[in-house]
């Protein structure tokens, strides 16, 4: 079996307080925060931690099969989760992106390119997702800064 806690990294970006994920490192579970991953996909890993350990296996294994760097997989998982309707997907992708290093502008970018495909009304309903997530980081990082 696959130790996913031994092939992810963690390094801190400049200017941001939260942890970049490098391409080739998972967080293990003690490195999860709460507003990062939901609580039912922390009760799946909970409840069938073999299975949860050979999907994301499996979903390691899928971003590091061809060139693109993380930022790029990033954006495309957030764009499939877009083009497929997935709340939660795009939720999820979208502060996957953040912490792989993406710019808020160029999440919205993304939401904004599926308009020709999925429709407007479709992408301005994934681009409200997106923009919760950018809400939602940009208070985190405020509280963050004010601490001492």
């Amino acid at each position: 079996m696959i130790s996913i806690s031994k092939r992810w990294r963690i390094r801190q970006t400049p200017n941001r307080r939260s942890p970049q994920l490098q391409r080739d490192s998972f967080p293990t579970a003690a490195q999860w925060t709460a507003p990062m991953i939901p609580k039912p996909y922390r009760q799946m890993h909970d409840q069938f931690p073999e299975y949860m350990q050979a999907y994301e296996a499996f979903a390691a294994a899928a971003a590091k099969s061809g060139p693109l760097d993380a930022k790029s997989v990033a954006l495309t998982k957030l764009a499939i989760s877009i083009g497929a309707g997935l709340e939660g997907g795009t939720h999820s992708h979208a502060r996957k992106a953040l912490e792989a290093g993406c710019l808020p502008d160029e999440l919205r970018h993304v939401a904004m390119l599926s308009a020709p495909t999925i429709g407007f009304p479709t992408m301005m309903r994934a681009r409200m997702w997106v923009e919760d997530v950018l809400t939602k980081a940009a208070a985190k990082e405020s509280t963050e800064t004010q601490q001492p």
